[in-house]
């Protein structure tokens, strides 16, 4: 076994995509990108410019336009997580563009990896929490009117965001680069030289973000949803509530967005033991991941194309902005108008003197 097999068998199994994996390794591959690259590319692109605006609209309605209130404060961290995440994604892209060539050093490779998990943990516990808070408000209101607080939420915001630091923290140890031939790549190391430390580790991450991440949360949601759908039946209340749809858009666009992810990185790790589907995860976990980054821009669109009360209040805000903003532009003309006609009329005055 030469020094580039060895390589391969050491690392290409511990840097998916989502963790920056696949085929990037391979230094003899051809220059230009593949079509699942490119693909991976547009929805990269997609998320990031859809991402960035949309997101920093809600964090400006919901954090500064409109009165606080306990849905107010969970969307507002939940685009707080969603915005941090797609701002950071031109690293990634850049990264897939320069043929999976990482040059932004160790700390950027960490904190990357760090905050696309962060924003995984977090978005997925806010998720959870809106639909619980949901549940309690609408079938518990006696319960809610108790403890459904400014001050309650402020300490579960709080708590939500120290777990989903606390899960997402170990992408801060085991990301590490690592030069070969010129081409710097971004990957796990799980362990040098232990096989049986590598494959036990890459399992427990992989299983504790599918279980917290992923299948404990989708199932709290589902039995929240599901108690709630069924109280619509005898409450035709419910039925009005637009919010509801809204939320449970939301959670749809989540399922449909990191199912395959999870699939597929539960799915990689039997390349520990056969790499029979090599070429099969090489073409689903980066198109999977590049789903999943998507999502960081849908949960705004959802808002705004399903929730009339959103629409009502951003058309209300938005027009606000305006009407201020031809006040002062009305404003400022008048002044200059002024200031122009009180400089003529010196002037006239200094000519008369002369």
């Amino acid at each position: 076994m030469d020094e580039f097999d060895y390589f391969l068998d050491e690392f290409d199994n511990y840097t998916y995509p989502f963790e920056y994996s696949q085929e990037e390794l391979e230094l003899e591959e051809k220059a230009h990108l593949g079509a699942v690259q490119w693909i991976s590319l547009v929805l990269y692109g997609l998320a990031f410019v859809l991402g960035v605006p949309g997101n920093a609209i809600v964090i400006w309605l919901t954090g500064f336009k409109w009165k606080k209130t306990v849905a107010t404060l969970w969307f507002l961290n939940l685009a707080i997580a969603d915005l941090i995440f797609v701002l950071f994604l031109p690293l990634y892209i850049s990264y897939v563009a320069m043929n999976f060539h990482w040059p932004f050093g160790t700390w950027l490779c960490k904190a990357n990896s760090f905050i696309a998990l962060l924003n995984m943990f977090a978005s997925v516990f806010f998720l959870t929490v809106i639909s619980l808070d949901r549940y309690i408000h609408l079938i518990h209101p006696v319960f809610s009117q108790r403890y459904r607080t400014l001050k309650n939420t402020l300490f579960v915001i709080v708590l939500i965001w120290l777990v989903a630091i606390m899960v997402a923290g170990p992408a801060l140890y085991f990301r590490e680069t690592l030069e070969f031939n010129n081409h710097t790549i971004c990957y796990n190391n799980f362990h040098q030289n232990d096989t049986n430390i590598i494959l036990m580790r890459h399992h427990v991450l992989t299983w504790i973000k599918f279980v917290i991440g992923y299948l404990f949360p989708l199932l709290s949601m589902i039995i929240s949803y599901s108690l709630l759908a069924f109280q619509v039946k005898r409450r035709t209340t419910l039925t009005s509530s637009k919010h509801f749809w809204t939320i449970l858009a939301v959670v749809l666009a989540f399922v449909i967005c990191w199912s395959p992810f999870h699939l597929f990185s539960i799915w990689e790790l039997s390349i520990h033991h056969s790499s029979h589907f090599h070429h099969v995860l090489q073409a689903g976990l980066p198109l999977s991941t590049g789903l999943a980054f998507f999502n960081s821009c849908l949960n705004p669109l959802l808002y705004v194309l399903i929730s009339k009360k959103f629409q009502t209040r951003f058309r209300t805000s938005v027009a606000e902005l305006l009407k201020h903003t031809l006040r002062e532009v009305s404003w400022s003309g008048t002044m200059s108008e002024q200031f122009k006609h009180s400089e003529a009329k010196n002037l006239c005055l200094l000519e008369m003197t002369q």
